[in-house]
């Protein structure tokens, strides 16, 4: 997916989704059907100097909290045991690890190297399931078939990007 300027406005909406001041945005990773963010690119180093492997960064309200519903569930311990018993979803999960790498690779060449975070990718990959946010994060940043696991939690999900709750009571973040 491509990735898109964050604007001001951008901050403004990631700010009221997080609670507190949105940092280090390199770019818009991936846009709730009204156009708010839902996922930025972070620096893989933050302004205080702290190391950052979470390269896409999960911000959308309404899809963090049906994500965390999701893990209270138990899904991810499902999820795990799927990577056991299934070598081809092993696999792409492999295959998502390695592409998530090459992606803070590339932005390390724009925002220098972060040796301290080599290897180290997100949500437990690549052989963990260990946060469905992060995972489901870098499957709407990259897209449908890049994320095996981020795509099946998005499947399960109550949430879907292509429906706008942004505007919905309790939501941090209007249109």
């Amino acid at each position: 997916m491509p990735l898109s300027t964050a604007t001001a406005r951008d901050i403004e909406v990631v700010s009221s989704q997080l609670g507190r001041q949105a940092r280090d945005i390199v770019a818009i990773a991936a846009r709730c059907a009204c156009g708010n963010p839902t996922v930025v690119q972070t620096a893989p180093r933050l302004g205080d100097g702290t190391p950052f492997p979470t390269t896409y960064y999960l911000t959308h309200p309404g899809a963090t909290a049906a994500l965390s519903t999701l893990e209270a569930s138990g899904l991810m311990a499902e999820l795990q045991q799927r990577l056991s018993d299934e070598p081809e979803l092993a696999a792409a999960y492999l295959k998502a690890h390695e592409a998530y790498l090459a992606d803070r690779a590339e932005l390390e060449k724009r925002t220098g190297e972060v040796p301290e975070i080599t290897g180290i990718s997100a949500g437990g990959m690549p052989v963990r399931v260990k946060c469905l946010h992060a995972l489901a994060g870098h499957a709407l940043a990259a897209g449908p078939g890049v994320n095996p696991i981020g795509d099946l939690a998005l499947d399960a999900c109550s949430w879907s990007p292509t429906r706008c709750v942004c505007a919905e009571p309790g939501s941090s973040a209007t249109k």
